[in-house]
């Protein structure tokens, strides 16, 4: 490996041996960009001084600095660096950077975590400005950085780029697509005097402009306080100042978001510069690197600009899909769009308005934002489920690039009467009227026929069970669902309650506590049940790891055992992110349940806290509430009175129903997934894969070509490395445009997120609770004192066990008939959701008041 090379001969390809920012420096310099001269020490002079560098253990920051700012620089890489800085100029100032083998990539920037020395002249000096950049590496910054992205210290490597000095009059960095609200092509340039520094360390409120398509949107003036200038002889000064003018003429600005858009079509994505300009007006790069906070748009295949939904959002599964998650997605999406009369040619394709991105999920609403019927309709049902989107969709309808073009609604009820005739809702909601029995008894018929539906014989082929998956995912939907006009008869009675008797909804929630036949429910229910009967003693003395050791291998003391393993005969196919194929089930991976069961023998309680106390007293508080309600109507009228009375025992006898759809739904993916491993296994067989459930790092179709042999290991390797990585992503728009604008993002903070000091969200559980605030990222493993507040992304069931625990809620998703909201309800859990960034805005331990009423959450 050369020691030291000219930027025109490095490209884009050299990665390992000069490192992300050189690469890039190479690659604009090749592209005939404007890039200041220079040169970049390989990694191979790092290694040579890196030699004998222990690269774990304790104290590893200060071990690695201290080795390689006192050890030897040797004889040859001396002479290279020398040589080096010498090509450049007679003592020319050059700025000394480092440039990481983990640094400027496609998910990862790196942006300030190894040092830069700027104006260094004379040979020494750029000696020791390497050497010091060699040490940057392994500041603790560095390292904390390396490790949450999920890259090995002993793999990375430094080189180090020696480059000419732009004495610039003015500096800044630009990004070529707008870093806040995410819109392709839309430049933000942020500028000021003196050396680009000030902008890149934050020192200095720089002059900001917005340009999209050759206008300057924006222009907003910073104070410009602090200039860094070059020294002569070297270093840089800080010197204060005042700028009232702004210090880029519009010209500048166009032509600087010009060249920002050469870079970015050079490499096909929106880049992160750096820049500067000379004494003599010339435009210079000194830096680009990808964007990588930038959320990856859906692939379109219709014109003009599209509104996508997060499907995993709105469910609450912030993490991505697997390959073969996705492909089952798309067969139930397909099923779906069936019923309205819009369903694909080929089933695995997926509805024609599911689109994939980030390894999540997706909806295409363009054709309801763009619909005056939709327009009415969408928000209204957002309001149940996904509250904090609706705001979002009133908002796009101002955009005139999205103005109605659809008028009329009759193809909307053409395809809702579709729906409704294909599901028998009319008379399925004749019968929860008339033989509220009999409704019951049907949705639980659909179980068993599920049930039955879902064995596969043990001498089936990995083709038949591949036919059986694909009919299963494709059918099922239209079958669960049509329990839905059941449950909606009885929501449908408490709006109709709410009408007849003037009590407003939101003074009628306690009706809608401790509803029976939620699945959900019973079975968080059933698992704190479990405590009360198995033998406490492990559960109390030994972790959650060894507790699995020894249910796995039949060893738990004989209830445990036996009542676990029932438990998990008849709720294992749940689990954390359950709508995932690809993700495993309970009754694969029991650590969790097991978690919960010690978490709760570990609690001291009263039987007043138990959850089948509070069930029970949930219960009783509903049927006064029916009462009162009914008084109300009395009012108004006898005849109303006992309308409301009717009403609303159906709607507690089918309000529990609305969790059904899911947990059958449920039910079939973890069917499939255990006959797709066998499939696994055979493949295992052939060669194909190293392990069973590498099969759902595949979609259905590649599984189905797989069966005739190959090799799909190193495939299988890419895509889960790529999952891994997607997995760590923190952010994910709950609404996205086709051109990256992420429509959240361009509402006020303020004006969204607070209101006379409290956080605000959707009311979503009636009653008041102040406590300490609980933050949990992920259920798997989390502990909940008995009142403590859980403050949680969202929820999917395999969060419920932690609410029977729990004094209050608070989530950053949801809507008043969000899964969460409706399981808080039923537990009398005060409860608020859709609260802005509030696992970010509230911390573990602080003192917090919830209103569930009123949708405040107050920090004390």
């Amino acid at each position: 490996m050369n020691m030291a090379l000219d930027f025109s001969e490095v490209d884009a390809g050299m990665l390992a041996e000069v490192g992300g920012k050189a690469a890039n420096l190479g690659e604009l310099t090749r592209a005939g960009l404007p890039v200041p001269p220079g040169r970049v020490l390989t990694t191979e002079a790092y290694r040579q001084v890196a030699q004998g560098l222990e690269t774990s253990g304790d104290g590893l920051a200060e071990r690695a600095r201290r080795h390689l700012l006192e050890a030897p620089v040797p004889a040859a890489v001396h002479e290279a660096i020398v040589k080096s800085y010498a090509a450049l100029g007679d003592d020319v100032p050059v700025a000394v950077r480092s440039s990481a083998t983990a640094e400027d990539l496609p998910f990862a920037s790196f942006a300030g975590q190894q040092d830069t020395f700027l104006n260094v002249v004379g040979a020494e000096a750029v000696v020791d400005a390497v050497r010091r950049c060699w040490a940057s590496l392994w500041t603790d910054r560095a390292i904390a950085y390396r490790e949450s992205n999920g890259i090995d210290h002993a793999a990375v490597r430094l080189a180090v780029v020696v480059q000419v000095m732009v004495d610039a009059r003015v500096a800044g960095v630009m990004f070529t697509a707008n870093p806040v609200t995410g819109r392709r092509r839309e430049a933000v340039i942020d500028a000021n005097p003196g050396l680009g520094e000030a902008v890149v360390s934050g020192a200095v409120n720089p002059d900001r402009f917005v340009v999209y398509g050759g206008e300057i949107l924006e222009r907003h003036a910073g104070d410009k306080r602090l200039t860094i200038r070059s020294l002569p002889g070297g270093g840089t000064e800080r010197v204060e100042t005042s700028h009232e003018d702004f210090c880029l003429t519009d010209e500048r600005v166009r032509a600087l978001a010009g060249l920002g858009t050469r870079v970015e079509d050079h490499y096909g994505a929106p880049q992160d510069t750096e820049w500067a300009i000379d004494e003599h007006g010339e435009i210079w790069l000194t830096q680009a690197r990808p964007i990588t906070t930038l959320y990856p748009l859906p692939e379109r295949d219709r014109p003009g600009l599209r509104v996508y939904f997060s499907v995993n959002v709105a469910q609450g599964v912030m993490a991505p899909f697997t390959p073969m998650g996705v492909s089952a997605f798309q067969l139930i999406s397909g099923g779906a769009a069936r019923l309205f009369g819009h369903g694909p040619a080929d089933p695995l394709d997926g509805a024609p308005f599911a689109a994939v991105s980030g390894q999540r999920m997706w909806f295409d609403l363009t054709t309801a934002v763009r619909s005056r019927f939709g327009r009415v309709l969408l928000p209204r049902m957002l309001t149940l489920g996904e509250a904090r989107a609706v705001p979002l969709f009133e908002q796009l309808a101002q955009d005139p690039r999205l103005s109605v073009v659809y008028t009329s609604p009759r193809p909307v009820l053409r395809g809702l009467s579709r729906f409704a005739r294909r599901i028998h809702a009319p008379s399925r909601a004749m019968l929860a009227l008339t033989r509220p029995r009999k409704a019951l008894e049907y949705a639980a018929r659909l179980g068993e026929e599920l049930d039955r539906r879902l064995l596969v014989p043990e001498s089936a082929t990995p083709e038949q069970r591949l036919d059986h998956a694909e009919r299963m995912l494709a059918g099922t939907f239209p079958v669960i669902v049509s329990v839905m006009p059941v449950a909606v008869v009885g929501y449908g009675l408490f709006a109709l309650a709410a009408k007849l008797s003037g009590v407003p909804l939101s003074d009628m929630q306690d009706i809608l506590r401790s509803v029976p036949h939620n699945p959900t429910t019973e079975m968080d229910l059933e698992l704190w049940d479990l405590t009360t009967r198995i033998e406490p003693e492990p559960f109390k003395e030994k972790p959650v790891a060894e507790l699995v050791s020894l249910y796995q291998a039949g060893q738990l003391p004989p209830v445990a055992q036996r009542e676990i393993t029932a438990f998990l005969d008849k709720y294992g196919h749940r689990g954390v992110a359950e709508i995932d194929l690809g993700v495993p089930r309970w009754s694969e991976e029991p650590a969790h349940i097991l978690g919960v069961l010690a978490n709760y023998l570990r609690m001291d309680g009263g039987a007043g806290l138990a959850p089948s106390a509070l069930f029970a007293k949930g219960a009783e508080e509903a049927r006064a509430a029916i009462a009162q309600v009914a008084a109300a109507a009395r009012r108004k009228g006898r005849w109303r009175a006992a309308v409301v009375r009717f009403g609303l025992r159906r709607t507690r006898e089918f309000a529990g129903l609305r969790e059904l759809p899911k947990f059958y739904l449920v039910k079939t993916l973890a069917g499939v997934r255990r006959s797709m491993l066998v499939v696994g296994e055979h493949l295992v067989g052939l060669g194909v894969l190293d392990s069973a459930r590498d099969v759902f790092f595949l979609g259905l179709r590649e599984t189905r070509a797989a069966l005739d042999g190959g090799d799909l290991r190193q495939v299988v390797a890419e895509r889960r490395a790529a999952y891994e990585q997607e997995s760590r992503r923190r952010h994910v728009p709950r609404v996205l445009l086709s051109d990256g604008t992420e429509p959240e993002a361009l509402a006020s903070a303020a004006a969204a997120s607070t209101t006379g000091g409290a956080l605000t969200g959707t009311a979503a559980s009636a009653g008041t609770v102040t406590g300490v605030a609980r933050v949990v990222l992920d259920p798997i493993g989390a502990h909940l004192e008995p009142g403590e507040i859980l403050i949680c992304p969202s929820t999917d069931p395999g969060w419920t066990p932690l609410f029977l625990t729990a004094g209050g809620l608070v989530m950053e998703m949801g809507g008043a008939m969000s899964h969460g909201a409706v399981v808080a309800r039923e537990y009398g859990i005060p409860a608020v959701v859709g609260v802005p960034d509030a696992t970010h805005r509230i911390t573990t331990g602080q003192e917090i008041t919830v209103n569930g009423a009123a949708g405040t959450v107050t920090l004390l």
